[in-house]
């Protein structure tokens, strides 16, 4: 006796009984819109705090009677990493000094050009990434914090990138631009101690209002 086989179903008959594809398939071959989003608004905050600190550079600075005043640009610096956070603050950073060495008028005192590098300032300008970075990696622990704590950690990230990166790398090439003896550069760099930390607090308190009020802003670092 031979075996009955069913015969076999015709491949325009099967996908009229399958049915619609199922909307989570559609869903996962479209493109994804949020991504794009997302880019699209780092980039902006990107350029936005480039130009952010470029406006810090360029206010009137308050002269220290030695070679390199002081300026909000570390202020602009600390502000950028915490609310940007490492990856998005170093970015911006490294865009400001960027258009800044090609002769775009953003540096300190309004002044632009490769021939900054030849200051003794120039180390200052040259940490600014790293210490956003820095700064921002320490801020995104420092919001873990308790309410009351969340400010002197935001503080303190801030001042880490301040002391672990401008200070030093500033000092050094402070120093040998201008042929002083280490304890001579380090007693000329410590002038700029008291600012900073006056504008580290300052950008620590502007920082926990604005993450506060926009909490996205921590996402996709």
């Amino acid at each position: 006796m031979s075996e009955h086989r069913p015969e076999a179903v015709p491949a325009a008959d099967a996908a009229a009984h399958a049915g619609p594809a199922p909307v989570a398939s559609v869903a996962a071959a479209a493109p994804a819109p949020v991504a794009r989003t997302s880019v699209a608004t780092d980039v902006a905050l990107i350029a936005t705090f480039a130009a952010f600190v470029a406006v810090c550079a360029v206010l009137p600075a308050i002269p220290t009677g030695g070679a390199v005043p002081i300026t909000l640009q570390t202020f602009g610096v600390a502000l950028t990493g915490l609310v940007l956070g490492p990856r998005r603050g170093a970015l911006a950073l490294l865009l400001y000094v960027a258009v800044g060495l090609a002769g775009v008028p953003v540096l300190s005192g309004a002044t632009g050009g490769l021939g900054v590098l030849a200051s003794p300032s120039a180390g200052y300008l040259l940490a600014f990434p790293a210490a956003a970075a820095i700064a921002g990696g320490f801020g995104l622990l420092a919001r873990r914090a308790p309410g009351r704590w969340r400010v002197p950690a935001l503080l303190g990230a801030a001042t880490a990138g301040s002391l672990l990166v401008i200070h030093p790398l500033g000092i050094a090439v402070m120093g040998w631009r201008l042929g002083l003896s280490a304890s001579e550069a380090v007693a000329a760099g410590a002038v700029f101690l008291p600012g900073d930390l006056i504008k580290n607090a300052l950008a620590a308190v502007v920082a926990a209002a604005v993450l506060r009020a926009f909490p996205d802003l921590l996402r996709g670092r």
